[in-house]
C-alpha cells in the first residue's frame, strides 16, 4: 500500500515538474498513461487523471498569462515609440514587427491610403520575399485589404485563394501566389472614434502565413491594437509635418522681409555709388568693383567686339569657364534685343546702349540666380557702363587726334627734332623710345574713308594710336609678346571685320625713336606693296615672313636668317651625318634637274643621287622641287655659296 502511494506521489510530482518546464501537452498525458500500465489501483489513477487535467488547465492559463504579458509590453514598447517619434518609418516598421512576431506569422505589412490615386499601396512589409507583392496597390473593395478598407472592419480568412467574400483580381492573386500567403488577417487603421462608422481609414494592417490558419478572436484584437498605435503613429507625423510647414512658412515670410528690406537698402547704396562715379566721371574698373560687390560675384566688362576691357575677380578664379565669343556675341544680342540682362549657365549678360548703339556689355560670373531687385541694380550698372564708355570713346577720339598728328610729323620729318618730337608723345602718353610694331593698313578706294575710324575701334581702350598718312593707315602698337607678322595678322583680321572690306596690313618693327619708326614705316610699307603684288588681299605679314621677297624688301637684309630657314634642315643633317645634301641638290639643279648628269658630276651611282633626293625631300617636304619652292632654293643656295668656300664639285 505505501509502494503504491509512494507511486502516486511520484506521478503527482511529475506533473508539477512539468509545470515547472513548461513541457508540452502531450508530456502531461504520458503520465496518466505510465500510471496506467503501472497497475495503478483504478481510484489513484482517477486522482492522477483529475490532476493532469488540472495541470493542463493550470499550463494554459500560464502560456495565456505569458502571452498576454507580451502583448502588453509590445504595446507598451509601442506607445514609448510613439512617444518619441522621430521618425515615421522606423516607428511602423517596428509596430509591423512586433505584429509579426507576437501573432507568429510568417509575414506582416500595412499599407497606406493614397487619396490622389483612389487606393492603397505597400508602405511597410516584414517577411516578405517577394518584390512583386511588394509593389502592390490595392483599389477599395478589391482583395481582402481593400475590402477591409472600404469597410471599415476586421477580415480573416484561412485560405485566401477560394475565399469569396471579396473581390479577387489578377494583379493581387498574382503578388499573392508569388509571395506564397494562404492565411491572412487584416484590420483597419482608423483615425476618429475607432468604431469605423464615423472614423476615417487610412490603411490597413495585415498578418498572414504561407500555411492554413484560422486566426484566434484575441489575434484579432491584438492586431487592432497595434493598428491604433499605428494610425495614431501616422496622424502625429502629419500633425509635425504640417506644424513644420507652418513654421516654414512664417519663417520664409520673415526672411523675405529682411530680404526686401536688405535689398531696398542695397538699391538705395548702390543709387549713390553708381551715381557718384557717374558725376565724378569714374573708371570702368571702380564700375567693375562696385558692382562686384554689391552682387558679390565676378565681373567683366567688355567692348563692343567682346574684348575684355576690365575684370575684378572675387572669391579665388571664377574666369575658368569664360564664354567664348559666339556665346557672348549670342547673349549680347539678346540683351540688346530684349534690353534687359539675359541669364546664360551660372552668369549675366547685360548690354551696354547708348540708344541703340551697342558700346559694350557686362558679365556677371557666378551667381546663377538673381532676385528682381539685384538684376535691376545689375541692368542699372550697364547704363553707367554705357554712359561710361560714350564719355571714354569721345576722349579717347579728341586725344587720338593728337596723337594722329604726332605721327603725321614723325613720318613726315623725323630728323627735324627728334627730341622735341619725343617730348610731345610723352605728355600724350606715347613713349616713342619704347620698341613699337609699325603697321600699315589699305583697303579699298570704296572704304578709305571709314578705315580711320575703324582704326581707332580696333584700338579703342588700348595704348596704341593709330593716324591716316598718304593714302593709309598707320597703326603704332606697343611691343610685347606679338611679333610683327601674328600683329599684322590679328589687324587684318579685325578691321576687316570692322569695315566689311578686305584690309591689308604690311608689319614692320619693333624700333624705337624717331628715326627707327621712321625706317620701319618705309618698310612696313613696301612689305604692304609686296603682299598686294602677290595677290594677298586682306591678309597681313611682314618681311621675313616673305621669303626671298622679304630679303630683298626688309632694311636688315638678312641674308643668314633667309639661308638658315630655307636650308636650315639639309645644313643640320649635313653638319651631323657628314652627308652632301645641300652639294648634291646645288649640283641636281644646276644640272638642269638631269640625274644623269648629276650623278657624273658627282661621281656617284645614279641610285646614291635618288636615295639622296629622297632624303631632301624628307627633310624640307613634297613640295620642294615645285616652282615656288625650287626658285628660293636655288636663289638660298646661291646665298650661301656666295657666303661661304665653294664646294667641290670634283668635275
Amino acid at each position: 500500500m505505501t509502494g503504491q502511494m509512494t507511486s502516486t506521489a511520484q506521478h503527482l510530482r511529475r506533473l508539477f515538474d512539468l509545470l515547472t518546464e513548461d513541457a508540452p501537452a502531450e508530456h502531461f498525458g504520458a503520465v496518466a498513461t505510465e500510471a496506467r500500465l503501472g497497475g495503478v489501483p483504478a481510484h489513484e489513477l482517477a486522482e492522477i487523471e483529475r490532476a493532469t487535467a488540472a495541470a493542463l488547465r493550470i499550463r494554459r492559463a500560464l502560456r495565456q498569462h505569458r502571452r498576454r504579458e507580451a502583448e502588453l509590453t509590445a504595446l507598451f514598447d509601442t506607445a514609448s515609440d510613439l512617444a518619441a517619434l522621430r521618425d515615421l518609418d522606423a516607428v511602423l516598421n517596428s509596430i509591423v514587427r512586433r505584429a509579426r512576431s507576437l501573432l507568429g506569422t510568417d509575414t506582416a505589412y500595412l499599407t497606406l491610403h493614397d487619396e490622389e490615386a483612389g487606393d492603397t499601396y505597400m508602405r511597410v512589409t516584414d517577411g516578405s520575399v517577394s518584390p512583386l507583392f511588394q509593389n502592390l496597390r490595392l483599389g477599395l473593395g478589391e482583395g481582402l485589404g481593400g475590402l477591409v478598407a472600404q469597410t471599415a472592419t476586421p477580415y480573416a480568412t484561412p485560405e485566401y485563394r477560394s475565399d469569396e467574400r471579396f473581390l479577387h483580381t489578377r494583379a493581387i492573386d498574382a503578388g499573392v501566389s508569388d509571395e506564397g500567403l494562404v492565411a491572412i488577417l487584416g484590420v483597419p487603421l482608423l483615425l476618429g472614434t475607432g468604431d469605423g462608422r464615423d472614423g476615417k481609414v487610412i490603411g490597413v494592417l495585415m498578418a498572414a502565413d504561407r500555411t492554413p490558419r484560422t486566426f484566434a478572436p484575441e489575434e484579432v484584437a491584438l492586431l487592432c491594437s497595434l493598428a491604433a498605435h499605428a494610425a495614431i503613429a501616422i496622424d502625429t507625423a502629419r500633425a509635425l509635418a504640417d506644424t513644420r510647414a507652418a513654421l516654414a512658412e512664417l519663417a520664409e515670410a520673415n526672411a523675405v522681409i529682411r530680404a526686401h528690406s536688405a535689398a531696398m537698402q542695397r538699391a538705395e547704396e548702390a543709387h549713390d555709388r553708381l551715381t557718384d562715379l557717374v558725376l565724378r566721371g569714374g573708371e570702368l574698373s571702380e564700375v567693375a568693383t562696385a558692382v562686384a560687390g554689391l552682387l558679390d560675384g565676378a565681373i567683366t566688362i567688355h567692348d563692343a567686339d567682346g574684348r575684355a576691357l576690365t575684370a575684378v575677380r572675387r572669391g579665388g578664379d571664377p574666369f575658368g569657364d569664360r564664354p567664348d565669343a559666339a556665346e557672348l556675341a549670342e547673349a549680347v544680342a539678346d540683351s540688346h534685343a530684349s534690353g534687359r540682362a539675359v541669364h546664360r549657365r551660372d552668369r549675366w549678360i547685360c548690354a551696354a546702349l547708348a540708344g541703340q548703339e551697342l558700346l559694350g556689355s557686362l558679365v556677371l560670373h557666378g551667381c546663377p540666380r538673381l532676385t528682381d531687385a539685384e538684376r535691376r541694380l545689375f541692368e542699372r550698372a550697364g547704363m553707367v557702363t554705357a554712359l561710361l564708355l560714350l564719355l571714354r570713346r569721345s576722349v579717347a577720339e579728341a586725344e587720338n587726334r593728337i596723337r594722329g598728328e604726332l605721327i603725321t610729323d614723325l613720318l613726315t620729318a623725323p630728323d627735324r627734332d627728334p627730341a622735341g618730337l619725343v617730348e610731345r608723345g610723352r605728355r600724350l602718353g606715347v613713349d616713342l623710345e619704347r620698341p613699337h610694331l609699325v603697321l600699315v593698313a589699305e583697303t579699298t578706294a570704296t572704304a578709305r574713308e571709314r578705315l580711320v575710324a575703324a582704326a581707332r575701334q580696333y584700338l579703342f581702350g588700348s595704348d596704341s594710336v593709330s593716324a591716316e598718312h598718304a593714302t593709309a593707315t598707320v597703326l603704332l602698337v606697343p611691343h610685347r609678346d606679338a611679333g610683327p607678322g601674328g600683329a599684322a595678322r590679328t589687324a587684318a583680321a579685325q578691321l576687316t571685320q570692322l569695315l566689311g572690306a578686305p584690309v591689308t596690313v604690311g608689319a614692320a618693327g619693333p624700333a624705337a625713336g624717331p628715326a627707327g619708326l621712321y625706317a620701319a614705316h618705309a618698310e612696313a610699307v613696301r612689305c604692304l606693296r609686296a603682299l598686294a603684288v602677290l595677290g594677298r588681299a586682306g591678309d597681313g605679314a611682314c618681311a621675313a615672313e616673305l621669303g626671298f621677297l622679304g630679303v630683298l624688301l626688309g632694311d636688315g637684309r638678312d641674308v643668314h636668317g633667309y639661308v638658315t630657314a630655307t636650308l636650315g634642315p639639309l645644313l643640320e643633317y649635313d653638319a651631323r651625318r657628314g652627308t652632301e645634301l645641300v652639294r648634291t641638290l646645288q649640283v641636281y639643279f644646276g644640272c638642269g634637274r638631269s640625274l644623269t648628269r648629276a650623278k657624273d658630276r658627282l661621281h656617284v651611282h645614279i641610285n646614291t643621287v635618288v636615295q639622296r633626293l629622297d632624303r631632301v625631300q624628307v627633310l624640307l617636304g613634297r613640295d620642294w622641287n615645285s616652282p615656288e619652292r625650287e626658285l628660293e632654293l636655288q636663289l638660298a643656295l646661291r646665298l650661301h655659296l656666295l657666303a661661304g668656300d665653294p664646294p667641290d664639285d670634283r668635275g
